[in-house]
């Protein structure tokens, strides 16, 4: 999915650690070979072509069979 990306911000950096599988207005579906726990919290940056937002999510579920999990990331809150 060319021109989309989902990037953890940690103070002045940003870490590439997804791959996105979707983008919805509530929920971002990643892949990653990290695991997060369910209910943490994470500061990131969405690109989406043009549109860059940076935003909290909380890590919802993780789906899917064991050798292709998706992570779901609930947006909590939204900034410019």
């Amino acid at each position: 999915m060319s021109g989309r990306a989902v990037l953890v911000l940690d103070g002045t950096a940003s870490h590439e650690v997804f791959e996105v599988v979707s983008l919805d207005e509530d929920v971002v579906r990643v892949r990653s070979p990290m695991w997060f726990e369910i209910g943490e919290e994470l500061h990131v940056r969405i690109e989406d072509g043009d549109k860059v937002t940076e935003t909290q999510v909380r890590v919802r579920a993780h789906v899917g069979t064991a050798d292709a999990k998706v992570t779901e990331l609930e947006r909590i809150e939204r900034a410019g």
